[in-house]
């Protein structure tokens, strides 16, 4: 199988200011183009493990990230993006061209992938269980995903977690996980062993980093998974550690709040997410120490919480 660790620098670059490099990211195929140099060494690092599928079938998503023409070329350089010749958003600085492409590519799936009930949540999978997190930002939800994967935990998903409309399964799409602002620190010094990208300052977001992704993880991209818990985290500074259950109607309500797609799917998607909450208990919880939340979902995954 071709990866795109398999490729040379070069044949990288020649790929992506080419034809595109075809990658598969879970059950998505992306057709990435661009000129923007900073841009090799990024994907180069974050998608090594990942499948290179070859030109010429099947593409899902065709992107490109142009880097400006003119006077912006060389004063204040900045990134295009365009979707299927379309052009949804505002340019960015050229620095922030690789968070770019992680954005793009989740809104191509938040906007487009409606066979599944996409709810903005992190998915993670262990003993063969998956625990889904639904959380806004700010909430701890990518530092407590990126925490897990160190403990053994299969990365599903840290962004979008794709409910499977016939059947409740969720369908992983493992991709780097991006941490923001403090949350980078704190993983650096939790995982030393984690490969992260170089942070990036002043994005509407803070600065950000995105931690790559287990190859375990990648490797079993077409693996599904059976939800059973669904936790609302939140992280509060000193703040002892607390589960809490949540009433099925309550969590029914919350999970729909951050889901993607549910008002579009009309009665598909009612019946989606009701399978999906009858199948999963739901708790809120609230830490604040890695390592305590490290033995509590241990306990919660084995149903001993």
């Amino acid at each position: 199988m071709l990866t795109v660790g398999s490729l040379s620098r070069a044949e990288l670059a020649a790929r992506l200011s080419g034809d595109g490099l075809v990658l598969r990211t879970g059950p998505f195929i992306n057709r990435i183009r661009s000129d923007v140099a900073p841009l090799i060494d990024s994907v180069a690092l974050m998608y090594a493990d990942y499948p290179v599928e070859p030109v010429g079938g099947f593409v899902d998503f065709h992107l490109e990230l142009r880097r400006s023409g003119g006077l912006r070329r060389w004063y204040k350089s900045q990134v295009h993006f365009a979707y299927d010749g379309t052009t949804p958003f505002q340019p960015l600085p050229l620095a922030q061209a690789y968070p770019m492409l992680e954005w793009t590519m989740n809104w191509c799936v938040s906007h487009r992938a409606h066979g599944y009930l996409i709810v903005h949540a992190a998915v993670l999978e262990k003993h063969g269980r998956a625990i889904i997190l639904p959380a806004p930002p700010g909430s701890g939800k990518s530092t407590l995903t990126a925490a897990l994967l160190g403990h053994g935990w299969r990365l599903l998903s840290d962004e979008m977690t794709l409910v499977r409309l016939d059947d409740g399964v969720v369908v992983p799409l493992p991709r780097p996980v991006s941490l923001k602002n403090t949350s980078i620190d704190i993983i650096r010094a939790f995982r030393p062993d984690a490969i992260l990208s170089r942070p990036v300052e002043e994005t509407t977001k803070g600065t950000i980093a995105h931690l790559k992704a287990p190859g375990a993880s990648i490797a079993r991209a077409l693996e599904p998974a059976r939800p059973v818990c669904i936790v609302f985290p939140r992280w509060e500074a000193g703040a002892a550690i607390a589960l809490e259950p949540l009433p099925k109607a309550r969590a029914f309500m919350q999970v729909a709040d951050n889901c993607f797609n549910y008002q579009v799917l009309g009665a598909r998607g009612f019946t989606a997410l009701g399978g999906l909450i009858d199948a999963s208990d739901a708790y809120t919880f609230r830490y604040s120490s890695l390592p305590e939340a490290m033995a509590l979902f241990e306990r919660l995954v084995l149903g001993d919480a």
